[in-house]
């Protein structure tokens, strides 16, 4: 049983993508980000980042007491190797899913979510910000497009946990600024992973906690007004 830390943002999705992928038993425990709970000693315990997603293995791989894991990239990682599926196995395979994962949690995650945050989010509008985000986003969907020119799928010809870790960031083309039919290598990908049951099924069990209020003062200091001293001793 994989207990799932999550709330249903894109970095909350690429685990359900993948636990819908493979089959696995798992339980939601949903942690409403806008509401603080992810900075509950109890979350803290087994995710020190204050970030979702994160997860408790109770059937880890050596037989040992359960096991969490805290980042998406490596919560990926982690359950590929577990049951041997969504990473290749061969080297040049293995090292292409790796490139295109970390290419996702250090590039296209972070420059989307500033892009979201300074467009929708933050209480003053600043035209350079928006302007360098929606840009840079632009870029790496190229990047994409270039890459998927060449490959069904970002390792190559097989769905990895590499394509898990950027589809979330993609459904969210219209909030970023961009235009998928300007892409069409990327848009050929998008929807084939979107046509995926496997994707239905993760998406439908985030409906439950997707409907969030208009982020207010409280919410916001919550979410983006967190520095060490207000964390308090750890």
């Amino acid at each position: 049983m994989i207990e799932l830390y999550y709330w249903p943002t894109p970095n909350g999705h690429k685990i359900t993508l993948f636990l819908e992928e493979a089959g696995l038993e798992y339980r939601i425990h949903p942690v409403a980000i806008g509401a603080g709970e992810q900075f509950k000693p109890e979350f803290l315990a087994i995710s020190p980042n204050n970030r979702i997603p994160a997860i408790v293995d109770r059937e880890p791989a050596d037989g040992g007491e359960p096991l969490s894991v805290f980042e998406s990239g490596a919560i990926l990682l982690y359950l590929a190797e577990k049951i041997g599926q969504f990473l290749p196995p061969d080297l040049r395979g293995r090292k292409a899913t790796l490139e295109w994962l970390f290419w996702q949690v250090g590039g296209l995650g972070p420059m989307a979510g500033q892009n979201n945050h300074f467009a929708n989010y933050a209480p003053e509008k600043i035209p350079y910000a928006i302007a360098r985000y929606v840009n840079e986003t632009n870029r790496l969907y190229g990047v994409l497009n270039g890459r998927l020119a060449r490959n069904a799928f970002l390792a190559g010809e097989d769905y990895t946990i590499a394509d898990m870790a950027s589809y979330p960031w993609v459904v969210q083309w219209k909030r970023h600024g961009q235009n998928l039919d300007d892409f069409a290598n990327l848009r050929r990908w998008f929807d084939a992973i979107g046509a995926r049951p496997a994707t239905t099924r993760a998406y439908a069990r985030g409906e439950p906690y997707a409907t969030q209020p208009t982020v207010t003062e409280e919410s916001r200091k919550i979410l983006f007004g967190q520095t060490a001293a207000s964390l308090g001793p750890r």
